[in-house]
């Protein structure tokens, strides 16, 4: 008997550690309680008073990806509910999937009318008498979902919380972002950044050359998902060796050095066939549009290779601004880089 127990002990153990070492590290890492948080001082002050009182209002967390907006609402169910009750009282729903308006029909009212029971509640933890429902990528909805999805927030206030995500709080209807308390993620500092990281390096064994971890913050602008990612994935790759900034560099798309100095000198010389023959190149070479647009951003502000005035700066940086947004809408990337080349040829080359 006693071999049986210690072998399906084992096996148990075994499993666990198997399910640990596939897990990927940005679920790994992901912070358990609200005190986990990096650098979101407000949302983590206001969400411990929630805690204390059980006054929860409807809440809307807006930024960038990866600044801890999700992690922020699941570690807040964790305390409210526990890790028993957290799953079957938090609806966790993908806006940018699950858009339309009978989603919130369907879905979100049937979760919301639900009772609870007492068997529903660990003593343990605080338990207030209301659900919650997470909606991610919310400026993802249509305008008629949202508008639905305010009358359901007005009808079942009493028994449900809801928390809106989103990158853009602009595309959020107002009826909506006035009846929540608003929360803006801003991007990781370089400091929070690196100790997480290098909390990850240490419990997971992996090495970095010199220069790797610089190159990994820049590679994520202050997205810690995407550092992470990199980070697991240059660990898979290199083994027992030291992860090199070259492999985080390619792993993220970004253009090398030398492409940049060959980018500008082109630009310099104003020539039409030129500029045009760059993008076509820098297309095929599978770049990605919004990360060139960055990257030019980066060098112009910085103003290493170019002598430029601020007037010069300010009509770049608006050209950049507008491709940008239009890239992220879904536009041609060919056609937007295309487009920002030539004027940039012309600005520069004046």
């Amino acid at each position: 008997m006693n071999f049986f127990q210690n072998y399906s002990t084992a096996s148990a153990q075994n499993k666990s550690e198997t399910k640990s070492h596939i897990k990927p590290w940005v679920e790994k890492y992901r912070p358990k309680t609200i005190d986990d948080i990096s650098s979101q001082e407000q949302a983590v002050a206001v969400l411990k008073k929630a805690l204390q009182s059980n006054n929860l209002p409807h809440l809307l967390f807006y930024g960038p990806p990866g600044t801890g907006k999700t992690s922020t609402i699941l570690a807040l169910a964790q305390e409210l509910y526990g890790p028993k009750f957290a799953k079957s009282r938090t609806l966790e729903l993908n806006a940018s999937d699950e858009r339309g308006i009978n989603i919130v029909r369907e879905k979100i009212k049937n979760f919301s009318r639900s009772t609870l029971t007492a068997s529903d509640t660990d003593s343990k933890y605080p338990n207030p008498p209301y659900k919650i429902i997470i909606l991610d990528e919310a400026d993802s909805m249509t305008k008629d979902a949202q508008s639905a999805l305010r009358r359901t927030m007005e009808a079942y206030s009493k028994t449900t919380r809801f928390c809106i995500i989103c990158n853009y709080v602009s595309r959020i209807i107002e009826p909506i972002t006035s009846r929540c308390a608003k929360f803006r993620f801003k991007p990781l500092p370089v400091a929070d950044l690196t100790s997480r990281l290098e909390m990850i390096c240490n419990k997971e064994n992996v090495t970095l050359a010199n220069g790797t971890m610089n190159a990994l913050i820049k590679a994520s602008n202050g997205d810690l998902r995407k550092a992470i990612t990199f980070l697991q994935s240059g660990a898979n790759l290199h083994k027992t060796e030291s992860v090199t900034v070259g492999t985080i560099n390619e792993m993220a798309g970004l253009i090398p050095d030398d492409t940049m100095q060959n980018i500008i000198k082109k630009l310099e010389s104003g020539n039409t066939n030129d500029i045009e023959e760059l993008a076509q190149d820098l297309m095929n070479a599978g770049y990605s549009g919004e990360l060139l647009v960055y990257q030019l951003h980066d060098v112009i502000s910085r103003n290493e290779f170019l002598n430029l005035t601020s007037l010069q700066q300010s009509k770049i940086s608006q050209i950049l601004g507008t491709a940008d947004f239009h890239l992220i809408r879904g536009a041609d990337e060919h056609i937007q880089i295309l487009n920002v080349l030539l004027q940039l040829g012309l600005i520069i080359s004046e």
